[in-house]
């Protein structure tokens, strides 16, 4: 029989806390990388999303060795630590197939189920083998082999997208969201997808109606097709984002003009759709929203939200609420709201 690797007790503690480490790094940029829309930061979160998901395989021999010398006092826990690293496999796996552009999106949805699945396995599993704070947990020579590990995870993040630039993978054209083009300049071709709370409604499109106070104006679909256009992407976290033409009305324009520019100087403006789906953005920010009636020149389609959606230029597809049937000028603070959608 070959001998067992051997492997001290504290190295087998700093394996555990850097495994659980990156796994909450990988965990808070994943769900945020859902919120953030913009170029810049987007593409800082998922790049460290994806340096903390490949960094978890620099740790694979070390966490080998310390399972394999656990396994036989933990017998009651195994099955669930064996399902928590199937998890983590999948989740990561799955990960990789989405940067390659392989497999959408059924691979992306993969990827979540597997990493909401692991949450509740590793509250448990990290639970079970509580670790006290020791001052060397802080120490020069702990704080460089963080460092280290921080390094090659970035290197392999940095080699996997050289390597995906070099095959010419789907993956290298992806956004900075990690999303992949689809239908840009062809409406018909976007994927029809929304919040999972939500669906297309059925029967004919009512009137709009748009609320300041006491102020009530109600508006039809042709009374917003002002001109006013904007290119903009529109980024769905399902994976995908498709660039478009829009066309409709401003809002800081239509507000203006409906109520004699008598507006707070702060608040939010709630944006409500028929299906009672609804989202709250800064006041200030309505002179970059648009309120649209068409996409490619063309009218927006039931999926699409017809007649009219708003275009949130920056923001997640989830912020582009469809099928707007009210906004209302409210006192309240957009941020003052779940940062995703419950209803």
């Amino acid at each position: 029989m070959l001998p067992q690797p051997r492997l001290p007790r504290r190295a087998g503690r700093r394996t555990n806390l850097a495994l659980l480490t990156l796994l909450a790094v990988a965990a808070a940029t994943g769900v945020l990388a859902y919120g953030v829309g913009t170029p810049g930061p987007a593409r800082v979160v998922v790049a460290v999303h994806g340096a903390a998901g490949l960094g978890l395989l620099l740790l694979v021999p070390w966490k080998t060795v310390v399972v394999r010398r656990a396994w036989g006092r933990a017998a009651g826990t195994r099955g669930s630590a064996a399902l928590l690293g199937v998890l983590v496999a999948l989740t990561v796996v799955s990960g990789a197939l989405h940067v390659a552009g392989l497999a959408q999106p059924a691979v992306l949805q993969v990827h979540v189920g597997a990493a909401v699945g692991t949450v509740p396995l590793l509250v448990l599993h990290a639970w079970g083998r509580r670790q006290r704070p020791r001052r060397t947990d802080l120490s020069r020579r702990t704080l460089l082999q963080a460092g280290a590990l921080a390094a090659g995870a970035a290197a392999l993040w940095g080699a996997g997208e050289a390597v995906l630039r070099v095959a010419g993978a789907p993956g290298a054209g992806r956004r900075a969201t990690g999303s992949l083009e689809r239908g840009t300049d062809d409406p018909a071709a976007m994927p029809v997808t929304q919040w999972f709370t939500d669906s297309v409604p059925d029967g004919a499109a009512g009137s709009l109606t748009v609320v300041s106070g006491a102020r009530v104006a109600t508006l039809t679909a042709a009374d917003l097709d002002r001109g006013d256009r904007v290119r903009a992407a529109l980024d769905c976290t399902g994976g995908w984002f498709a660039v478009q033409d829009w066309a409709g009305v401003r809002l800081d324009r239509l507000l203006a003009e409906l109520f004699d520019d008598d507006l707070p100087g702060g608040g939010s403006v709630d944006v409500v759709s028929r299906t009672g789906y609804r989202r709250r953005l800064p006041l200030r920010d309505a002179g970059a929203l648009l309120l649209a009636t068409s996409a490619a020149g063309r009218p927006l389609s039931a999926g699409h939200g017809a007649p009219v959606r708003l275009v949130a230029p920056g923001r997640r597809g989830f912020w582009w609420v469809k099928w707007v049937e009210r906004i209302e000028v409210v006192d309240a603070p957009w941020w003052r709201q779940p940062p995703f959608p419950l209803q």
